[in-house]
């Protein structure tokens, strides 16, 4: 017994020096890595050679510190976002392309990255409401790239990485489409830098869309049973037809003539249809057409997928790029009382809109925008509205 228990008494001190000697083992660990994250915070008397390193537009630090840790300038991103909160820098750290050394202390890193090469970028302004070949256009125009090659990255580039994308569906699952990119390329104010990729203008726009749809955005689209290209589809002809303190208005009708029993199932919109005329800002004629070079040359099936007068429903995807406050009015719109049950509207050129649920009504509310437009001596664009306007529009039976 006297054995046994010395035997015990035995095996219980080796536990405990076993269980102190991997205390120390992490302490020694532990007190290794302080030392070696304060060497990096410090940084080394021999700093590396220089290597660029690219920070997008509207990364946030976290991004820009795996962006470091990937170039070989840091070890510890997770230290350096700390760091950079601590001193306040989180949010001061610019885009751009940096030529930094690793080795560097975080105090010259954050030094170098807060420091802005204003000349050596471009600023462009695409109102909401503009449709993707006029971006190109204007992207081809300002020197940043060809309208061709934007088009074509913006269409077929691997953009992944964004939630949005894997809702957006391939050409091949929507053979109708005009432009798989239309309607996803948030309009805005940008910083573009001079020779920068053709990929990171096109993702500036779509990460800039990724960050506007919400995770309460996607809820109500499963609740609601709409998929993110219909809520953009629809958005974009919200942002057409109004664009304006109209947007939920406008809105209602739309979903009312998309809802099921509808006596109107089509949404005959001026702003996608037969109608061959310049004066109207219509998306087949003023886009689609030049495409193709000409608009017997459009292919059938998307004329057919795109003509609101034709199709029923929405239109095969997006005739333009919408903001924000369309997309949310397409997706939960919140309508005056008289218009909860409209299925018609019309405009005049003064800007003031007509609901009504009748035909017969809407005959009548023609009829006095006509008397209004035939009574202006000028055309009168109401704010945020960018489409040239001859007479008055809206959806018609």
């Amino acid at each position: 017994m006297a054995h046994d228990a010395k035997h015990r008494k035995s095996r219980k001190g080796g536990a405990a020096k076993m269980i102190l000697i991997v205390l120390l083992i992490l302490v020694l660990a532990a007190g290794g890595c302080l030392l070696a994250i304060r060497k990096e915070i410090n940084g080394s008397a021999s700093a590396g050679k220089t290597v660029s390193v690219s920070i997008q537009q509207g990364s946030g630090v976290a991004a820009i510190a795996q962006k470091l840790k990937t170039a070989g300038v840091i070890k510890y991103p997770h230290v350096f976002r700390w760091y950079a909160g601590k001193q306040g820098a989180a949010g001061k750290l610019q885009y751009g392309e940096f030529d930094l050394a690793p080795g560097s202390s975080y105090d010259d890193i954050i030094e170098a990255l807060s420091a802005y090469a204003k000349a050596d970028s471009v600023r462009l302004t695409f109102p909401e409401g503009t449709t993707a070949i006029a971006i190109a256009k204007k992207m081809e125009d300002a020197g940043l790239c060809s309208a061709e090659d934007f088009l074509k990255e913006a269409n077929t580039g691997d953009f992944s990485q964004y939630r949005f994308w894997q809702y957006v569906p391939d050409d091949k699952d929507a053979p109708d489409r005009f432009l798989k990119c239309e309607g996803y390329l948030f309009p805005d104010t940008y910083d573009f830098l001079k020779d920068d990729t053709v990929h990171h203008y096109v993702e500036t726009f779509y990460s800039h869309f990724d960050k506007q749809i919400t995770d309460e955005m996607y809820a109500e689209m499963e609740k609601q049973g709409m998929t993110l290209s219909e809520v953009v589809t629809l958005a974009s002809f919200v942002q057409e037809e109004a664009g304006n303190d109209q947007d939920d208005n406008v809105a209602q009708v739309f979903r009312n003539r998309l809802a099921e029993g509808s006596p109107y199932p089509k949404l005959q919109s001026n702003t996608s249809s037969y109608v061959q005329s310049d004066a109207d800002n219509n998306y087949l004629w003023n886009w689609v057409a030049p495409y193709y070079g000409g608009w017997d040359s459009i292919p059938e099936n998307i004329l057919e997928a795109y003509d609101t007068y034709a199709c029923t429903g929405l239109s095969a995807g997006p005739i333009s790029n919408p903001g924000i406050a369309a997309i949310r009015a397409a997706l939960d719109p919140q309508p005056d009382d008289e218009v909860k049950d409209a299925y018609f509207f019309v405009t005049d050129l003064a800007g003031h809109y007509y609901y009504a649920r009748t035909y017969a009504d809407h005959q009548k509310n023609c009829d006095e925008a006509a008397k209004v437009n035939k009574s202006s001596f000028f055309i009168w664009f109401p704010l945020g509205y960018t489409r040239p306007v001859a007479t008055a529009f809206g959806i018609d039976a």
